[in-house]
């Protein structure tokens, strides 16, 4: 499971889906959910996939993060 916490801002969702999806291609959307901070400000998306490796979830973060959209990644 992977949790990706970024702003609340309406292509979030999309944006974060897309970019695991590159690396991993069977993502199942049913599980993966949003949630709202309780003042609004953030978003989080929680995910499961499957990783073929420490090297490959490396290289998710470090994409994740190098964006400036995402805050923290769990």
């Amino acid at each position: 499971p992977i949790k990706v916490v970024g702003n609340n801002t309406d292509d979030f969702f999309g944006f974060v889906v897309e970019t695991v999806k590159g690396f991993d291609p069977e993502l199942d959307l049913e599980k993966v959910s949003i949630q709202d901070s309780r003042n609004g400000r953030f978003r989080s998306v929680r995910l499961k996939m499957t990783a073929t490796g420490e090297e490959q979830l490396q290289a998710l973060f470090e994409q994740l993060k190098a964006t400036g959209r995402v805050h923290m990644v769990l």
